[in-house]
């Protein structure tokens, strides 16, 4: 006899894997289980008497237990909604004592008897509760026996279904988009109203259908609480339960129809609940591409009037960052400050504790005249752009850009005409009415940008705002911002792995490490004598950090370099070598060199004209020399050659640290 193969289910959204299928010792427990699931439903549907369905559907008391019970889930629901939405915010956002308790309790009521459910409120809520007496005393408010008792009865079952929907898909927002939002002056109501509630509102649907689902079938709880009273609180799920006692083809004609609304609202939810897919594939929309978009005019750099800070305003910045950072920051008006470092230098962590929105740092904040550093970040006139932009995907571009303006007060009209400036002027405006899921990277990213200056913030702070730009894009907008920070009268820090922008756009490039400033100076003076490794590589230089020992400097990664001037011994220094002073050579070099290493070629890319060859050595750290094509060409080099490298003792740059 031949076995029975069961083929698996394909993946929701792709073609079956090949040879994929379910091992028997597991497909027959799982079809044993849909026939347990399903064979009682079957049965409603085999003993419902069909032609009689019309008339016990329509019976008065049948007709009364529907309206009751609409009218008691319809109640629960918005009762929940008012107690649930809170609850399952402060759950998934702030963290305090007790709270895996107070998730506990959440969860209590799907798991406690729906009798013992009842039990509990009547020793709660009865007449002779713990708080009965008092609402009946104070308010004449008797819950048991009144439709109110069926309500709070259904709520206490059913509310469970909301936070903990609601509370997973909060779980799973991006707290970036709440904080951009503050950043652009929205309070945290508004924050709460526009931005997060649109963000979860799949969720927040979800967990209210079935809340509504799950109080318009509750029994237990009800009968327990509330009583059966016809037209106070017998509801459908009782109506049932006396008519399998007089009529059972009415009661099978009525499971019937709750049976429907059940499925109907689990087929609606297509999934959400438990996460399924439903096998249908995202409808996908091609972004446009940023090249396709005009430029901005290159001579018009008039900045729009928000509102929100009056021309000609100027705001020193003085900062004192402890925690995690430990620095102090004091700018002018008008200055812009390149943040550069490795990662986990601090550099985000510095733009966090300005906007107040990290326990890992903290800012005591002077704008101007006014202390900020203790104001919430809504009330502290900083708009931050985060790396990945955090537009609001439920608004358009327009409405985006808007949102600051509109948070500080000013009128919708004007508040979009000058979103629609901005647009223009960053080279989105005809894409103002897309939303972000029909925008490209670069085009998104401009947008931030566009919001965040709108906003006219007393501090502008940037991270790596152009760093999802082409190249010809990133120069457009580079000017542009260059040109709003030339007349901006507050202060601009920006976060960037780009040596160009330190340099086309900071007054003072602010090097980070491990939460402290290694350097704080001007381009030029950074880009001569670099403090920092990273800095040095990052600008294209060799750096070797070293202890000066003899006439050279012991490296930190082996080996020794000769110096064409003497250093005070046991001073560490930070060696500077450009790529286009380092010679190789085939053979050992002779003659002036002071610093030749035996390597080997492992890597060579193009910059530019000419080839950046990096060379390994087991005498000297990694070195990368600069030569052209043809004398790549001529000395044969290729990954794995043999070579030999040198520098002039006179071509080495030396910083202290």
């Amino acid at each position: 006899m031949r076995r029975l193969r069961i083929p698996a289910p394909a993946p929701a959204g792709g073609p079956r894997a090949p040879g994929s299928r379910a091992p028997l010792a597991l497909a027959v427990p799982a079809l044993i289980a849909v026939a347990f699931l399903l064979l009682p439903l079957v049965g409603i549907l085999a003993r419902t008497t069909w032609s009689e369905l019309g008339t016990h559907l329509t019976s008065p008391g049948v007709l009364e237990a529907l309206r009751l019970s609409l009218l008691v889930s319809f109640c629960a629901l918005g009762l929940a909604l008012l107690l649930g939405v809170p609850l399952a915010w402060l759950l998934a956002r702030v963290s305090f004592p007790g709270k895996a308790l107070v998730r506990s309790l959440v969860l209590l009521p799907m798991v406690l008897p729906p009798t013992v459910g009842g039990v509990a409120l009547l020793l709660g809520f009865g007449r002779r509760g713990l708080l009965g007496p008092w609402l009946e005393g104070t308010f004449g408010i008797v819950l048991p026996f009144h439709t109110s008792g069926a309500v709070v009865a259904a709520t206490f079952v059913a509310m469970p279904f909301l936070v903990i929907s609601l509370e997973g898909t909060l779980a799973g927002l991006r707290t970036s988009y709440e904080e951009t939002a503050a950043s652009l002056g929205a309070s945290p109501v508004r924050v709460f109203c526009t931005v997060t509630l649109p963000m979860v509102a799949p969720g927040l649907a979800a967990g209210a259908a079935l809340t509504w689902a799950r109080a318009l079938g509750e029994f237990g709880a009800t009968i327990t609480f509330a009583g059966n009273l016809p037209g106070a609180t017998q509801t459908l799920p009782l109506e049932v339960y006396l008519l399998l006692q007089d009529s059972p083809e009415a009661a099978t004609s009525v499971s019937l129809l709750l049976l429907v609304i059940a499925m109907a609202v689990l087929i609606c939810l297509r999934g959400r609940w438990t996460g399924a897919t439903t096998g249908r594939p995202a409808r996908a929309v091609r972004p446009a591409d940023d090249t396709a978009l005009p430029a901005p005019p290159a001579t018009d750099t008039a900045e729009p009037d928000t509102g929100s800070a009056a021309p000609g305003e100027r705001w020193p910045l003085h900062a004192e960052v402890t925690g995690f950072n430990q620095l102090t920051l004091d700018a002018g008006p008008g200055t812009t400050i390149a943040v550069v470092g490795p990662n986990g230098a601090g550099k985000t962590t510095l733009l966090r504790a300005l906007l107040g929105l990290t326990p890992r740092a903290r800012a005591a904040l002077r704008l101007g005249d006014t202390d900020v550093g203790a104001l919430p970040p809504h009330r502290r006139g900083v708009a931050w752009v985060p790396q990945d932009g955090a537009l609001f995907p439920h608004l358009t571009a327009l409405t985006n850009t808007a949102y600051g303006l509109r948070a500080h007060g000013t009128p919708r009209a004007e508040a979009r005409r000058t979103a629609q400036q901005w647009l223009d002027r960053l080279g989105v405006g005809p894409l103002a009415h897309r939303k972000p899921a029909q925008l490209s990277g670069g085009q998104a990213q401009r947008v931030a940008l566009a919001r965040a200056l709108a906003a006219r913030p007393r501090l502008l702070l940037l991270d790596e705002p152009l760093a999802a730009l082409d190249q010809t894009t990133r120069a457009h907008v580079r000017h542009t911002l260059r040109a709003h920070l030339a007349a901006f009268g507050g202060v601009c820090l920006l976060v960037t792995h780009d040596p160009v922008e330190a340099v086309s756009l900071a007054d003072r490039v602010l090097v980070l490490d491990d939460g402290r400033a290694l350097q704080d100076a001007p381009p030029a003076e950074v880009t001569r004598h670099p403090r920092s490794p990273w800095v040095a590589r990052m600008l294209g230089r060799n750096a070797w950090p070293g202890t000066a020992a003899g006439d050279g400097l012991a490296l930190a990664d082996g080996g020794r370099l000769v110096l064409a001037d003497r250093l005070p011994e046991g001073v560490r220094a930070l060696a500077i070598i450009a790529p286009e002073a380092v010679s190789v050579h085939l053979d050992k070099p002779a003659g002036s060199p002071r610093n030749v290493w035996p390597g080997t070629v492992r890597e060579i890319t193009s910059a530019g004209s000419r080839l950046r060859v990096l060379v390994t050595s087991d005498r000297a750290p990694d070195l990368v020399a600069e030569i052209t094509p043809s004398a790549a060409l001529e000395l044969g080099l290729a990954d794995g050659v043999s070579v030999w490298t040198s520098v002039k003792a006179t071509e080495v740059s030396v910083v202290t640290l």
